[in-house]
């Protein structure tokens, strides 16, 4: 299958596929221009043409997230105490008193993955147990963090995901 029909088969599902995932069409052009390039460059390694859809959208999967990749590493360091929670946020005074209070099963997994950034992936191998087992540790963590914010803090997600409520840390 040559590139060209790959291009009239494929062009606007791909474009669109590739949109969705970045959401800016100046990134999604490029992206875009990338995939198709890799795919007139390697469109010999193809062994099986019933799977060439599977095939391009990979490639296309790949260059999505090699963008976000490159974007990673370019973006600056910053205070995370004032970057990540905006300012109404600033007074929740308890959440790394409950992280360590976790059981360290689950402490351990929350850490790695959202404190240091790794991939669960990753911490499955570094624990060495499954990933699937790294997944339940992780929602178990989550569970357990949002019930004692809710008991210790007395605090509520509204309808549009702001917090809402009253600071009142009898437990801390």
């Amino acid at each position: 299958m040559g590139t060209q029909d790959i291009w009239n088969t494929f062009n606007e599902e791909l474009y669109f596929f590739i949109l969705k995932k970045v959401k800016d069409k100046n990134v999604a052009n490029d992206i875009f221009q990338n995939t198709f390039l890799k795919i007139h460059k390697n469109r010999s390694k193809l062994r099986e043409v019933g799977k060439v859809k599977a095939w391009v959208f990979q490639i296309a999967r790949n260059e999505t997230a090699n963008y976000f990749n490159v974007e990673s590493n370019h973006l600056e360091q910053v205070d995370t105490d004032e970057a990540i929670f905006p300012e109404e946020y600033q007074f929740v005074c308890c959440f790394d008193r409950l992280i360590n209070d976790l059981p360290p099963i689950y402490r351990e997994v929350i850490e790695l993955v959202y404190i240091e950034g790794h991939k669960q992936k990753e911490v499955a191998t570094t624990l060495g147990i499954s990933l699937e087992n790294t997944k339940a540790r992780v929602r178990r963590a989550k569970e357990i963090l949002k019930q004692k914010f809710r008991d210790c803090c007395k605090y509520e997600l509204d309808e549009k995901g702001k917090l809402t409520g009253e600071s009142n840390c009898s437990i801390c």
